[in-house]
């Protein structure tokens, strides 16, 4: 039976804190698209994603209007495109990310994800050819997002990937230094990526996908912190089962959405991702959610417990309201999409070292940190290095996305503008990794990862 109070309280949720669908994402698989022929490649992968997404945007735009509740984004994610890459040179896969810019303008979705590689093993051709384009990729499109895996817990850290990846980030940020280096904010740099992920720039259609798929990520921050607020001054048990209770109703939300869109579009419903992803919005923020839970600023001693007790929580009643959570689904830190981890870093409280420390404990990383602009490229690829680390021995998700932003230093800010907001310039310790990041190799697997 439904329960009046029920219905009443979602719809609060939606209209005063800030509830909303974050992505309703497509996942493409581009197998059939392969050819040794470039210009038939490229002409394959327009088609596969015009045809298989052409009713994505229309279809969300009518559940939302049909239930009320906001769908902020439409996306796509496409197999890795490395794998198509391996007769291409980079001038090759530039022009697929050209042509993944063309459909996604052409769809009106909001970004298409996938211009990927996975190296924690090595490198294939195809992954080299992708790595050396990406600064161009990134300075030519507008919606083409990027990622690259360079660790897992089963095959250690590629320090010859990540230290690449140092030179890869600092040349698009002066490629696209006009834009506050904003081709940076369009790429992340994994330790065990999930292949289901539905959010931005981390994005692409794993191996083990179906030919195409929908998967949704919800996120209501403003929610969860309302929600403790009316709790007043509980015990920490207490605060931990409404928080439970709080995600198990987003987490319905998400469910009802991906149901509908899925069959809609006539394609399987893969997961829902319920990650408290933050936007500058006033009261949607992580960072208001632990100073709610009664720390005096995000940062302070006590931060990292209380975060972990919050991801635990919601990963807890997001698989209570659903048996198809995946993703990421925990509590998102990005600095610039955040107005209390902004005020936070802003004041002094919170630095880079702090959110190091608390990406152990969250979903995600260091996640749209913008750095000074002079940052050497090896010190860069130790900050990856380190957060990649966390991921690799702790058996979870981690990943960088750093924007050392061109010609700002430590008290500058860089407008992105919309959901990646504003990024305060954070100070980076000065002791120099060159040494131990030109070793290069391989930085082994963890004990724990033989488990077979």
């Amino acid at each position: 039976m439904v329960d009046i109070k029920d219905i009443l309280e979602t719809l609060n949720m939606i209209h005063e804190e800030c509830l909303d669908i974050r992505t309703v994402t497509m996942g493409i698989s581009l197998y059939d698209c392969q050819s040794d022929d470039e210009e038939r490649l490229v002409s394959k992968v327009y088609d596969k994603v015009m045809l298989s997404a052409e009713k994505l945007v229309p279809t969300a735009e009518a559940i939302e209007k049909k239930y009320g509740i906001p769908i902020i984004n439409k996306r796509v994610a496409v197999t890795p495109v490395s794998l198509l890459c391996g007769n291409l040179t980079p001038s090759g896969a530039v022009k697929i990310a050209k042509t993944l810019d063309r459909a996604a303008s052409n769809l009106g979705i909001n970004f298409i994800g996938g211009y990927s590689a996975l190296v924690q093993k090595g490198f294939t051709n195809g992954a080299r050819t992708l790595i050396k384009s990406i600064p161009e990729a990134l300075t030519v499109t507008e919606k083409v997002c990027s990622s690259v895996n360079v660790a897992s817990t089963k095959a250690g850290i590629n320090m010859d990937a990540i230290a690449q990846m140092g030179d890869i980030i600092k040349e698009t940020a002066y490629l696209t230094r006009d834009r506050n280096s904003i081709g940076c904010a369009k790429l992340v740099v994994f330790a065990n990526a999930p292949e289901d992920n539905p959010f931005m720039a981390g994005a692409f259609h794993g191996i083990g996908e179906p030919e195409t798929v929908i998967n949704v990520g919800v996120s209501g921050p403003g929610v969860v912190a309302s929600a403790i607020r009316r709790a007043g001054d509980c015990s920490l048990n207490d605060l931990a089962d409404l928080i439970k209770k709080t995600a198990f109703k987003i987490t319905r939300v998400g469910q009802l959405v991906a149901s509908e869109a899925a069959n809609n579009l006539g394609v399987p419903f893969g997961i829902v991702d319920l990650s408290l992803a933050p936007t500058p919005a006033i009261g949607d923020s992580v960072a208001y959610i632990l100073e709610s839970m009664g720390l005096e600023q995000c940062g302070c001693p006590g931060t990292t417990a209380a975060l972990a007790m919050l991801n635990d929580a919601v990963k807890k009643g997001g698989v209570m309201a659903s048996s198809q959570v995946g993703g990421l689904s925990g509590a998102f830190i990005p600095v610039s999409e955040d107005a209390g981890m902004i005020a936070a870093a802003e004041s002094g409280s919170l630095s880079l070292e702090k959110l190091e420390a608390m990406t152990a404990v969250c979903s995600v990383g260091l996640d749209m940190i913008a750095i000074p602009g002079d940052t050497p490229s090896e010190t860069i690829s130790g900050i990856i290095a380190d957060e990649i680390a966390i991921g690799v021995v702790n058996n979870k998700t981690t990943a960088a996305r750093l924007i050392p932003a061109y010609n700002c230093k430590v008290g500058d800010k860089v407008e992105f503008g919309g959901l990646l907001g504003t990024a305060p310039i954070m100070a980076v310790k000065t002791p120099s990794p060159a040494k131990f990041v030109k070793r290069g190799g391989h930085i082994p697997a963890p004990i724990h990862s033989l488990k077979n």
